[in-house]
């Protein structure tokens, strides 16, 4: 005991307190699995949608037919968004074009405005965040849509309804963003990525999300916090960060140089500048996230039969080029790609925009955040961990 540093002491003596939410019945991060309340993500994205997924997580268990027919209907009943918000979202237009913000800020404000709204706010019992929960998971959406059509300059899709009612979650989000409804394979697609996305565990945006709740804050204001952490491109905004290295690489080496000795050359390059290469590497999965080859085969598909040439390729393309980069830094680097990877290529040949990726993994990511929230408040102590000083020693300040 004498041989341990006053921190080690301090750690010991406090550590229940530290670690009170190092336990969560919501979600498993193992190196060989992910699982949602029991159910593994393989089995989640080739046999459940995205509206059954939500209930797990936030209901807490597979729903029997008429349960998950009463959740989707309380989800298309609450897709419609305030005029205050529809109003703070053409407001953002001159924002957003300038550069000022980007649309995970104006979604974050758009949270905000909804928890104004709101006439459970403040509370943060148990049933009232389980309303406020499925309130947020059916708007976000709608708030990207409309965020997307003020950016186009386009009329706004169904403010008053929110979009379509037979719409799927995932097709009405794609209808909200275009204007068209989507084909059966792309609504698939996006369905199966919001699936991968809902839920990680204790990623920063989620502790940050539990910290807040912690207080005693409220469910907004949790989640605008955690979309402020996901906007970072070390989380969420990896996806975007990783496509724009590939449009960056597609710039310099052309068409014609993929699957040459250009493309090595570049990342050769990259390494020597010591680039952080986005869209790799991850701090659980040591060997390769199991999300990642679900989507990148998806994608692939979709790549193979879309016609368009997003950015002037043709999608089958950027494919070829990921895959390209992916094999040098498995060979050169040892390091696997993640989720976010195949993403960013798959969003892309769907001619979904980047700065709209993040937003949407928030639409997906929101059924977790929620879960978490949910799970703080109804067992809660304050999360306070203790920080390790280093910096000076004791010092007079009259010497």
């Amino acid at each position: 005991f004498k041989q341990k540093t006053a921190y080690e002491i301090r750690l010991s003596l406090v550590g229940s307190e530290m670690c009170i939410r190092d336990r969560t019945a919501i979600c498993s991060v193992e190196q060989g699995s992910l699982i949602y309340r029991g159910y593994e993500i393989h089995d989640l994205a080739q046999n459940a949608t995205f509206e059954e997924v939500s209930f797990v997580l936030l209901e807490g268990r597979k729903p029997e037919p008429h349960e998950l027919s009463r959740f989707k209907g309380e989800i298309i009943k609450e897709r419609a968004i305030p005029g205050a918000v529809i109003d703070y979202l053409r407001a953002s237009g001159p924002m957003l074009k300038s550069g000022t913000a980007v649309p995970m800020d104006v979604l974050r404000t758009a949270v905000s405005i909804l928890g104004n709204l709101d006439p459970e706010s403040q509370s943060v019992a148990a049933d009232a965040n389980l309303r406020k929960s499925k309130r947020l998971l059916a708007r976000i959406p709608t708030i990207i849509g409309h965020m997307q059509n003020v950016i186009d300059g386009r009329p706004l899709v169904a403010p008053e309804t929110g979009g379509d009612a037979s719409l799927s979650h995932a097709a009405n989000l794609l209808y909200l963003m275009t204007g068209t409804k989507p084909s059966p394979e792309f609504a698939h697609v996006v369905d199966v990525s919001l699936i991968l996305y809902a839920e990680h565990d204790y990623n920063a945006s989620t502790f940050a999300t539990r910290v807040i709740a912690g207080t005693l804050s409220d469910m907004h204001g949790a989640v605008c916090g955690g979309i402020a952490a996901l906007k970072g491109p070390l989380h969420g905004g990896a996806n975007e960060a990783a496509m724009e290295m590939l449009k960056e690489i597609m710039q310099d080496v052309g068409e014609s140089g993929i699957g040459t000795k250009k493309v090595d050359d570049w990342m050769d390059d990259a390494f020597v500048q010591k680039r952080k290469l986005m869209g790799f590497g991850h701090r659980v999965y040591k060997n390769g996230d199991h999300r990642a080859p679900i989507l990148h085969k998806l994608g692939r598909q979709v790549a193979a039969k879309n016609t368009a040439n997003p950015g002037g390729h043709s999608a089958s393309k950027w494919f070829d080029l990921g895959e390209q980069v992916q094999k040098i830094m498995l060979d050169k680097k040892s390091i696997h790609p993640n989720v976010d990877f195949p993403c960013g290529l798959t969003y892309f040949t769907m001619g979904i925009p980047v700065p709209q990726y993040t937003p949407i993994f928030v639409a997906s990511r929101i059924t977790g955040w929620c879960a978490h929230i949910m799970e703080q408040h109804a067992d809660n102590r304050l999360i306070r961990p203790v920080a390790q000083y280093t910096g000076p020693a004791l010092k007079k300040w009259k010497a």
